[in-house]
């Protein structure tokens, strides 16, 4: 199934995170640290199928190595919480060999990234996790600050000096000309990422359509598509490498839950989309009514005319005998009988579908009030400097140039205002405690309607079997089926997923 993720963070001092170590970790190496005299070794790490560096034309070709390349990042950045890379992750696509993969890789940074002057350092994972599905996955990271066109590193941003209607610089109380603080490039914007993964979405459909294959990517988030679904939360390095090793971990665990329950939601929305599209389409026909077991019988005979070893004729033969016994504990022998209990059945799931909607919608509430303390955090350091400012024309200066971020914060702060504490850190366990609560509901309800679950495929199963004669001529098609010469038109019938 074609899987959509693509993410960027910032490895940046304030965390404590490392250029160097980032760097040897996704490329499995060990390389050394000049500022902090130390090296990050991963030369055990396993399940990597690629690295490699991709340079503009203008930098120095003594960054196609690893170890000077982030070097000379952390030397030019001075600042004790500099904002070192953008540290992308987006998964591959196991419809595609490796070897395409890998190609699309290269074809996407070179386009996306380096074309507009970024270095791009990517590494492509291939954890081994024995029987589970495969995961590949690529890595890059490029530095933030960029580089000037003879090849030294630049400014991140510039001074944009606020003028009059004269084109004269305003002062500011002091005299000194008022300016804002601009980003010398698009690289970390909204916009710009949204480009990214839109265009990710772009080249990876542009494969499927290629090899003729259904699947497609969307870019976009659930709630932006209008789909009932949760996404899952990011794992990140350490939790992935602890699953790798067999190690179960909450968020872990937790993503498994998520997946197996979006699957439940996905088969139940398209059975019962289809029965209902089946219901509200059958038609009264003035032909005599062939029964259920005429029409299963002729799509049995069909079924067989194209089967030739045993195998598959046993086959069809163990799957008609499974519809014809449902039809005969629930007494069903005519069309408008079957269309009945049709219906029956779909008005007895469709409040299933409609509580696990209602379920997945309170999760996602949860999980965005922890994606919000997220930023939350990330912005209150603003926050603080700002109220610690004493003088007006200081403090207004700072809150224009930090109009985002402040925003950012208030908007963050009434979103999580019902689950922090007096201390200001969000009460995790209130909220860990109500998503227990939903995950226990979605598992009973699971377990509860498992047999109406299994009802609903049995008679989409029996619909579709109908559906492949029900444009037939009823009379020759029912009284005679076993006629080897009869010949019957062709029925393309669509493949439809089954639960």
């Amino acid at each position: 199934m074609a899987d959509f993720h693509f993410s960027v963070t910032q490895i940046k001092r304030s965390a404590g995170q490392s250029a160097i170590a980032a760097a040897a970790y996704r490329a499995g190496e060990k390389l050394y640290s000049d500022l902090y005299g130390e090296y990050s070794d991963y030369t055990r790490k396993r399940g990597i199928v690629e690295t490699g560096i991709l340079l503009p034309s203008f930098a120095p070709k003594e960054y196609g190595t690893r170890e000077i390349l982030w070097n000379a990042v952390e030397q030019a950045e001075r600042h004790p919480k500099a904002q070192l890379a953008y540290s992308f992750d987006f998964s591959l696509q196991n419809e595609f060999s490796m070897k395409e993969n890998l190609a699309i890789v290269r074809e996407f940074i070179q386009k996306q990234f380096v074309d507009r002057g970024m270095i791009a350092d990517y590494a492509v994972h291939l954890p081994d996790k024995g029987d589970a599905v495969p995961n590949p996955h690529v890595h890059v990271l490029c530095p933030i600050r960029p580089l000037n066109p003879d090849g030294t590193w630049g400014a991140k941003q510039k001074r944009v000096y606020r003028l009059d209607a004269a084109g004269n610089r305003i002062p500011d109380a002091s005299g000194r000309a008022q300016f804002d603080a601009v980003p010398t490039t698009d690289w970390g914007s909204a916009e710009t990422l949204e480009r990214w993964r839109e265009a990710w979405e772009e080249i990876n459909n542009e494969h499927f359509a290629a090899h003729n294959l259904d699947a497609r990517l969307d870019h976009r988030s659930y709630e932006k598509q209008g789909v009932d679904l949760i996404p899952t939360v990011h794992e990140g390095p350490k939790v992935r490498e602890m699953e790798s090793q067999g190690i179960r971990t909450e968020k872990g665990d937790r993503n498994r839950w998520i997946r197996q329950l979006n699957a439940l939601i996905r088969r139940l929305k398209t059975q019962l989309r289809e029965l209902s599209d089946w219901i509200s389409n059958a038609k009264q026909s003035a032909k005599p009514e062939p029964s259920v077991y005429d029409l299963l019988s002729a799509h049995l005979n069909q079924r067989n005319e194209g089967a030739w070893s045993f195998v598959a004729k046993n086959k069809n033969l163990k799957e008609h005998s499974q519809m014809v016994l449902y039809l005969q504990e629930h007494d069903i022998t005519t069309m408008e009988e079957f269309t009945a209990h049709a219906r029956q059945v779909k008005e007895k799931a469709d409040p299933v579908q409609a509580e696990l909607q209602r379920i997945t919608k309170q999760i996602q509430r949860l999980d965005a009030i922890e994606k919000a303390f997220d930023r939350y955090q990330s912005v209150k350091p603003v926050f603080d400097e700002w109220c610690g400012i004493y003088f007006k024309k200081a403090k207004e200066k700072y809150k224009t140039a930090h109009e985002k971020e402040l925003k950012t914060y208030y908007a963050c702060r009434r979103q999580i205002e019902p689950y922090l504490k007096e201390n200001g850190d969000l009460d995790f366990d209130r909220l860990w405690i109500e998503r227990g609560e939903l995950t226990e509901k979605a598992d009973r309800l699971n377990q509860e309607n498992r047999p109406l679950a299994e009802q609903v495929a049995t008679l989409n199963r029996i619909r579709k079997a109908i559906s492949s004669v029900s444009d037939s001529d009823w009379p020759d098609a029912v009284s005679e089926p076993a006629k080897e010469e009869q010949t019957r038109p062709a029925h393309k019938t669509k493949d439809d997923p089954t639960l």
